[in-house]
C-alpha cells in the first residue's frame, strides 16, 4: 500500500481582492498541513478571482497575480499545492494552474477546453492551450514549464483537468491515465445550478473509475462577483468510489475536504483492466519530476458523507433557500452595504425576498455561531453600533421592510406584511403614498387638460402608483446605507408584468431567476417545513392564502396577476418551451395541449400568442433589470444567459401560423 492524504480546498474569493484572496489561500494551506495533507488542490483562478471579466485583458492584473503567487510559495513547505491564476504567453492570456511543491514552483498547466456556453464567456478572455504542447514562461527572472504536463512528485504522477476539461468528451484525463497518472486534480470554478451536484459527482467518480486514479475536485463557494453563486461541493473519489464530499453552499470563508487514497491500489486496478492501453512511445519530455517526501499514513478512513440537508422531496426548496441566501449574504458585505430594504407589499414576491434575507443571517448563524457570523461580515459588522447581541438583534439592524399603501391597498395585504415582518424580525414601517399619487395625477391633468379615468387610462393609473413607491423606498435605502431589493420574479420578467422604475427598482433582484409557480410552492414549504436547521415560518400563511395581485386597480375590480396574464403554471410552461427549448408558437400549442388536457385548446392557443407578443414587446425591460442570481438553465438575464433583440419582428409570421391553426379548429 502507498497511502497519501489528499485534499480539496474550497475558497470564497472576490475578483481583484488580492489581499483577502491571498490570505484565504494561505489559511487553507495551513489547515491542510495541520491535517497531514500531502497534496492539496485549490480552485480555478483562485488568486485573481474567476469573475474578473475584461480586467483579464490588463497586463497589470497578470503582474499582480504573479506577485501574489510568489508570496504564497513560501507557505507551501512540506506540501504540494496547486493554485490558479491568469498568465500571458506569446501574446495570449491563459487560464493556468500552478503546481508548487515544498516551496518550489514546479510548473504551470494551461486549460485546454474553455467554457463558452451559458453564463461563461471564457473564450472572450482566454486562449485554449493545445493538447500535447509544452513551453516555458519567465516569472521573476526564472523560466518555468508551461503547457500540457504530467508531474512526477516523489514517485506519484499527477495530471490536471481544469474545470471544463472534465465536462467534455475528449477529457485530458484519458491521456494522463495512458501516461501512468496516479492522481488527477481538478481546480474548478463551477457555478451553482439546481441538481448540478449529481452531475459533478458522476464525472468525478466515473473519471476515477475510467482512468483508474484518485480524483480531487475543488471549487469556489459563495457569491464571487455578483451574479454567479458557487456552491463549493468538493469531491474526492478513487477507483470508481466516492471517498469524500464536502459541504455545499457554506458561509465559511474557506474550508478543507480531505481523505486518504491508496495509490498502489489504483495502479493494481489499472494493471488488471483489459481495456487499459498504456502509452509506450518512451517520450517522457512531458513529465516533470521533483523530489517529495509524503507524510506517513497508517490507515484509510471511511467515506465522508455529503450535506445532511439533502432530501429528494425538498431538495429544490433547500437548494433555492441556501443558494439565494448565500448570494445575498455575500453581496451585502462585499458591496460594503449596511443591510437590505424591501418594499413589502404583503404579496408572494416581496415576502420571499424579505424572508430570504432573514434566512441568510439565520443560516449563517446556525453554521458559524454568532461570533463567527459577525467576523464573517467584517468590515460591515464593525460599523454597527451598538454591537448586536444575537442574530435576531442583527436582523433588526440590517433588514427594513416598508408597506406603501394607496387607496387601492387592502387590509389583507397590510396585515400580511406586518405579520411576516414581525416574524422574521425586520424593522417594519408603513407609508401612505396616496397623496403623492394624487399630486402626480393632478399635475398631469392640469398640464394636458384632461380627467384621468380607469376606462381610458388604466395602465397609466396603475403604473403611477408603483412608480410613486420608488422614490420613498430608495430614500429609506439611502438613509440606511442599505441595498434595495427588487422583487420581480422570472415569470413577470418574461412577459414584462412589472413597472419599470417602480417595482423593478433595486440594486439586486434575487428572484428574477425563479418562476412564480415555484415561489408559491416554496412559500408553502417555508410555512410548513422550512430549512432543516431552522424550521418553518408559519406567519407566511397570511400571504399563502391570497391570490397574487398587483393591487393597483380599485378594490371592486377584483384584480389578480393570473387574471391579467394567465395561470402561472401555464405561463411558466410556455416560457420553458419558447425560451429554454426554442420552440415555435405552433409547436408549443400542439405540445401544451398534452400537458394541460383539461384546458380548452383555443384558450391555450390564445395564451401562447399572448406570451410571444408580451415577450417580444418587453425585452427592453429585461435589459434594465437589476443584477440577478443564476439558478438554472431557464435564466432570462440577457447579460449572462438569454440574449434576444430589443427590436424584432415579434414572431408575427409564426403567430399567423398559429392563428390559422386555431381557426381550423372551428371548421
Amino acid at each position: 500500500m502507498k497511502l497519501i492524504r489528499v485534499a480539496a480546498g474550497v475558497l470564497n474569493q472576490t475578483p481583484l481582492d488580492w489581499e483577502q484572496n491571498r490570505l484565504n489561500i494561505i489559511d487553507v494551506i495551513g489547515q491542510a498541513k495541520q491535517k497531514g495533507v500531502s497534496i492539496l488542490c485549490l480552485p480555478e483562478l483562485c488568486i485573481s478571482g474567476y469573475g474578473c471579466e475584461d480586467a483579464f485583458y490588463s497586463p497589470g492584473i497578470h503582474e499582480t497575480a504573479a506577485q501574489m503567487l510568489l508570496q504564497i510559495v513560501p507557505h507551501t513547505e512540506g506540501i504540494a499545492t496547486c493554485v490558479g491564476l491568469p498568465l500571458t504567453y506569446a501574446g495570449g492570456v491563459f487560464n493556468t494552474a500552478c503546481l508548487i511543491v515544498d516551496k518550489q514552483i514546479v510548473g504551470f498547466v494551461a486549460k485546454q477546453h474553455l467554457a463558452g456556453d451559458g453564463i461563461h464567456y471564457e473564450q472572450r478572455w482566454f486562449k485554449a492551450w493545445p493538447k500535447g504542447i509544452q513551453a516555458e514562461i519567465e516569472l521573476a527572472g526564472q523560466l518555468y514549464p508551461l503547457g500540457d504536463f504530467l508531474f512526477d512528485v516523489g514517485g506519484v504522477r499527477i495530471g490536471f483537468e481544469i474545470c471544463e476539461d472534465a465536462w467534455v468528451g475528449a477529457r485530458p484525463g484519458a491521456n494522463h491515465a495512458a501516461r501512468g497518472a496516479d492522481l488527477i486534480l481538478n481546480p474548478s470554478a463551477s457555478h451553482f445550478a439546481f441538481g448540478k451536484h449529481e452531475v459533478r459527482k458522476r464525472f468525478v467518480v466515473e473519471g476515477s473509475r475510467a482512468f483508474s486514479v484518485a480524483y480531487v475536485y475543488a471549487n469556489l463557494v459563495g457569491n464571487e462577483s455578483g451574479r454567479a453563486i458557487f456552491d463549493g461541493d468538493a469531491i474526492i473519489a478513487a477507483g470508481g468510489e466516492l471517498k469524500a464530499c464536502g459541504p455545499r453552499l457554506s458561509f465559511q470563508k474557506n474550508f478543507l475536504t480531505s481523505c486518504t487514497v491508496d495509490v498502489e491500489k489504483s495502479r493494481m486496478v489499472r494493471a488488471r483492466t483489459s481495456s487499459f492501453e498504456p502509452d509506450l512511445d518512451g517520450d517522457e519530455s512531458d513529465v516533470i519530476r521533483c523530489d517529495f517526501f509524503y507524510n506517513e499514513i497508517e490507515a484509510e478512513p471511511g467515506v465522508q458523507k455529503c450535506n445532511p440537508w439533502i432530501d429528494e422531496s425538498d431538495e429544490k426548496c433547500e437548494e433555492f433557500t441556501r443558494s439565494v441566501a448565500l448570494g445575498l449574504f455575500d453581496y451585502m458585505h462585499k458591496s460594503r452595504s449596511m443591510g437590505f430594504v424591501v418594499s413589502l407589499s404583503g404579496g408572494a414576491d416581496s415576502t420571499s425576498a424579505a424572508v430570504l434575507v432573514a434566512l441568510a443571517f439565520r443560516l449563517a448563524n446556525a453554521e458559524l455561531g454568532f461570533e463567527g457570523l459577525m467576523k464573517r461580515l467584517e468590515p460591515v459588522s464593525n460599523w454597527i453600533k451598538p454591537e448586536p447581541k444575537n442574530v435576531e438583534d442583527l436582523i433588526a439592524r440590517l433588514l427594513t421592510t416598508v408597506y406603501q399603501s394607496t387607496k387601492n391597498s387592502g387590509g389583507v395585504t397590510r396585515n400580511a406584511a406586518e405579520k411576516v415582518a414581525n416574524a422574521i424580525g425586520a424593522v417594519h414601517r408603513e407609508l401612505d403614498v396616496q397623496p403623492m399619487v394624487d399630486d402626480y395625477c393632478a399635475a398631469i391633468e392640469k398640464a394636458f387638460d384632461l380627467k384621468l379615468n380607469w376606462d381610458d387610462h388604466d395602465i397609466t393609473l396603475q403604473n403611477i402608483q408603483a412608480r410613486t413607491r420608488a422614490p420613498s423606498v430608495w430614500m429609506v435605502a439611502n438613509l440606511k446605507r442599505a441595498l434595495l431589493l427588487s422583487t420581480s420574479n422570472r415569470s413577470e420578467a418574461a412577459v414584462g408584468y412589472a413597472t419599470m422604475d417602480g417595482d423593478t427598482c433595486g440594486g439586486v433582484s434575487p428572484l428574477a431567476g425563479i418562476d412564480k409557480a415555484f415561489l408559491r410552492k416554496w412559500l408553502r414549504w417555508i410555512e410548513t417545513d422550512g430549512p432543516l436547521e431552522l424550521g418553518p415560518i408559519q406567519e407566511v400563511s397570511y400571504v399563502n392564502v391570497q391570490q397574487p395581485t398587483a393591487e393597483l386597480r380599485p378594490q371592486g375590480a377584483g384584480q389578480t396577476d393570473e387574471g391579467d396574464l394567465m395561470p402561472y403554471e401555464i405561463l411558466d410552461q410556455i416560457e420553458r418551451f419558447a425560451i429554454r427549448d426554442k420552440m415555435m408558437p405552433v409547436d408549443i400549442f400542439r405540445k401544451i395541449q398534452t400537458v394541460f388536457e383539461d384546458r380548452e385548446p383555443k384558450q391555450l392557443g390564445a395564451w401562447v400568442i399572448k406570451f410571444f407578443r408580451l415577450w417580444c414587446r418587453n425585452q427592453w425591460k429585461r435589459e434594465r433589470y437589476a443584477p440577478s442570481f443564476h439558478l438554472d438553465d431557464e435564466n432570462l438575464d440577457p447579460k449572462t444567459w438569454c440574449r434576444f433583440p430589443i427590436l424584432s419582428g415579434g414572431y408575427e409570421y409564426e403567430i399567423g401560423q398559429l392563428e390559422a391553426e386555431l381557426e381550423s379548429l372551428e371548421s
